[in-house]
């Protein structure tokens, strides 16, 4: 120290501050400096801590002695700097840059070394190089394989889709990339959302995906890395046989997905309860959008089958030439077009499970024949086969049509309406449950939130008013559409829904209800009520689709057979469409 001293002293070097000492010990960097000599007059604490030596041992001492690897000297002899050198130190690597310092008659009067460990940056910048390999590697597998994939991070966006995913799906990355799991989906709900939700994994979910709206099964798990949550893979497949295959697969829904607060619903959900432990056939009936296939899938879950097959078929979206085909199967060269090897029926595939006959008032009167057969006798013969099969299925059938009137007119054989109703259960519509309202619209946001990449939490009282006003002709399925258009409606910063924020309502059935006096209204009976409501909506509904029929059944989502039954039912006319 007596040699810094006198160094000071004769003003050799002028860097010997406190304050200067003190800001160069809070830098991050370390930093040595020399005098003329060569000699270390600074030191700050960083650099006393990454050469391991202390301020006491290194003043007064030369550098290039003190420091292995350390080039001050020559910088002080060539008045060069020498910029990013790297430079060993024991176990450390030191990344340094050497400076001359100048007075004011231009003379070299010292050095300084700025230096920094590199050895953690070192190590990462390994790690990082590993991990990009590893991904590179990943992402080669991914591209190769001829597995539809898709994987989302856990904000629920899709980070990558491989090749055979744009293929199959027909849509390009950059069109999906950034997007919610939904962007592809045309019917049916994301497998990405229900495994993220669930934490479990989900299988065989059939989806239409894509503008060609594609029949495929797909399954998805969740990707949990050190117990969190780091979003969802999902694998596709497309359905290759039938075009009309419906769903075979585990019931999605429990009873615990029901909400029922009213009287009514708690009536029917007891029941369907009930008919769950037993092997019995069971006839749901109510509007359309009820619910009814939430019950079926519900019953399902809740009996001895749960375990086995839920196959669900709409009997309105088959077309008459195939449906035999689809339900009882064929044999090979039944007809012109089959399968060599012929084809199991929808009865066959569900054996041992469920069966869910939806919208079973509008199968034929050939086809209810067999289908009675199959009640009766608990077997089945392929179309073009002489040998019965015996099945083991559960049959959950559902309408939306009076069939007690479609026996009276002879378009529903009464010997086999009388084997479906044997556990009937009636599911009340949205109007007559108002007070489940609020419950449902907590159930449905919290579904919508996910879909939409929402996160409305609540509904304004002028709101909800709005909504227990309307009737809802098309009950839980058309709040549901309100809902999904609500959101749509809001910024993704606002979190209450408000009046305004609430799509036109139908007023069909307002205008219905505002035609008949009260004293009217009370006389009539339910069926009556709902008759008139029914009338009103086609009646509407065909006038604001100038008299197009087909277009008047997609709006009121029934089939354009049940539209043409309910038009003579009603002595509705109107131009075809």
């Amino acid at each position: 120290m007596a040699k810094v001293r006198k160094l000071i002293t004769r003003n050799e070097w002028s860097i010997s501050s406190r304050e200067m000492q003190d800001i160069l010990n809070s830098t991050h960097d370390a930093v040595v400096a020399v005098n003329q000599q060569g000699i270390i007059v600074l030191i700050n604490t960083a650099a006393e801590r990454l050469l391991g030596i202390t301020a006491q041992e290194a003043y007064g001492e030369y550098a290039k002695e003190k420091i292995p690897g350390s080039r001050l000297h020559c910088v002080l002899e060539t008045g060069k700097p020498e910029l990013n050198q790297r430079q060993e130190t024991g176990s450390a690597s030191i990344l340094t840059s050497r400076m001359p310092v100048w007075d004011a008659a231009n003379r070299i009067v010292g050095a300084v070394a700025v230096f920094r460990d590199m050895t953690e940056m070192r190590q990462l910048a390994e790690e990082i190089t590993c991990v990009k390999e590893m991904k590179k590697l990943l992402e080669a597998i991914i591209n190769t394989t001829q597995d539809v994939i898709s994987v989302v991070d856990d904000q629920g966006k899709i980070i990558l889709v491989n090749p055979a995913y744009t293929r199959l799906i027909g849509m390009r990355q950059e069109e999906v990339l950034g997007k919610p799991p939904t962007i592809d989906i045309r019917q049916g709900e994301s497998v990405h959302l229900s495994a993220m939700q669930s934490m479990e994994a989900v299988w065989g979910v059939p989806l239409k995906v894509g503008p060609a709206s594609r029949e495929v099964m797909v399954s998805a798990a969740p990707l949990i890395v050190d117990g969190r949550l780091r979003g969802s893979v999902a694998v596709v497949h497309e359905i290759q046989e039938g075009r009309y295959l419906p769903e075979q697969r585990q019931s999605r829904y429990t009873f615990e997905d029901i909400v029922a607060r009213g009287a009514a619903m708690k009536a029917a959900v007891e029941n369907a309860r009930r008919a769950a432990v037993t092997p019995a056939t069971v006839l749901l009936t109510g509007e359309s959008g009820t619910g009814k296939e939430l019950f079926a899938h519900a019953i399902h879950s809740g009996s001895q089958r749960k375990a086995r097959r839920f196959v669900r078929v709409n009997c309105a979206a088959i077309p008459e030439t195939l449906l035999e085909s689809e339900l009882f199967g064929y044999e090979p060269g039944a007809f012109s077009g089959a399968l060599k090897n012929g084809k199991k029926g929808l009865f066959e595939e569900a054996d041992g499970g469920t069966l869910f006959l939806d919208e079973i008032g509008e199968i034929m009167p050939s086809i209810q024949v067999k289908l009675l057969r199959v009640l009766q006798e608990r077997e089945i013969i392929r179309v073009g086969g002489v040998r019965a099969l015996e099945l083991d299925v559960r049959i959950i059938a559902a309408t939306n049509q009076n069939l007690e009137k479609a026996v009276e007119k002879g378009d529903f054989r009464k010997d086999l309406y009388y084997r479906i109703n044997v556990f009937p259960i009636s599911i009340p519509p949205l109007r007559q449950r108002t007070g489940d309202l609020p419950q449902l619209i907590r159930h449905l946001l919290t579904r919508l939130n996910r879909e939409y990449g929402r996160s409305v939490q609540s509904i304004a009282e002028e709101a909800a008013a709005v909504l227990a006003a309307h009737d809802w002709p098309g009950n839980v399925r058309e709040l549901e559409n309100v809902l999904g258009r609500t959101l749509i409606n809001m910024r993704f910063n606002e979190y209450t829904i408000l009046t305004t924020h609430l799509p036109p309502l139908s007023a069909a059935a307002t205008r219905e209800k505002s035609a008949l006096p009260d004293a009217a209204m009370a006389c009539r009976t339910l069926a009556q009520t709902v008759e008139e409501a029914e009338r009103s909506a086609i009646t509407a509904t065909l006038a604001e689709r100038g008299g197009n029929r087909t277009e008047t059944a997609s709006s009121l989502n029934i089939s354009l057979r049940t539209l043409y039954y309910k038009l003579e039912k009603y002595g509705i006319t109107g131009s075809a469409g």
